[in-house]
């Protein structure tokens, strides 16, 4: 999953910044409202963590013409200003939750893991794909209750398919899904990364998880459901 991080303080940028990846996101950075207003409209990212004040356009500003724009991803606001009338006004804008500086980092984790569960529909933490399941808490994939060892590039490809089931996903999307914007990209990678799942997901070649439509890109085939909350 890919975040943009709203955030001109450069210090907490890249606290945020590499409390995200440790945790397995691809994340790009804005430090005013203009690069974060055009970076929003121009890629198609899964989630924004933004800040109030920004210089040059303000975070309401930023977000509600994302909104405007038809961007749709959720947005969770993060900001020192703790009135509630500055929250109902970022809310109002188009944010879907809000947090108040300072912060614990597993809150902030846990708001923007549960953010993106209910963006593509889902209320609980493990799904469940036939004998597959995804932790999204823990970022593991199991096979027949057996967890797979996959590497941070693998495990967001499985989990793209994983929670866009049935639709056909191209590369140029898996890339811009996967990747930040400093990466050094090769959609044909994005093989390499299918090769190795099916081996790891489907090794006797029975279970098929993972569809490929030629010139078109690939598509999960299990139907997916929620798993325990625990």
């Amino acid at each position: 999953m890919r975040i943009l991080v709203v955030e001109d303080e450069p210090t907490l940028c890249r606290q945020l910044q590499t409390l995200l990846e440790q945790h397995g996101y691809a994340v790009d950075t804005a430090s005013d409202g203009r690069e974060a207003l055009f970076q929003g409209q121009e890629t198609p990212f899964d989630l924004a963590v933004v800040d109030l004040g920004l210089p040059q356009l303000s975070g309401v500003d930023v977000i509600h013409r994302w909104r405007e724009a038809g961007r749709d991803f959720p947005i969770l606001i993060l900001t020192a200003r703790g009135r509630w009338q500055e929250k109902v006004e970022g809310l109002e804008a188009g944010a879907d939750d809000y947090m108040v500086k300072p912060f614990h980092d597993e809150e902030l984790l846990a708001r923007v893991r549960a953010l993106l569960r209910r963006a593509h529909g889902q209320s609980r933490p493990v799904i469940r794909s036939g004998p597959i399941s995804l932790d999204l808490r823990t970022r593991t994939l199991s096979v027949n209750n057996q967890p797979q060892e996959l590497t941070a590039y693998e495990y967001r490809v499985a989990e793209y398919l994983i929670l866009n089931p049935d639709k056909v996903v191209s590369k140029t999307e898996l890339t811009e899904h996967i990747y930040d914007q400093d990466f050094d990209r090769d959609s044909n990678v994005i093989e390499v990364f299918i090769g190795r799942l099916r081996k790891k997901l489907d090794n006797d070649g029975t279970l098929k998880p993972i569809e490929t439509l030629r010139g078109r890109g690939y598509r999960w085939t299990l139907a997916t459901r929620e798993g325990e909350a625990s």
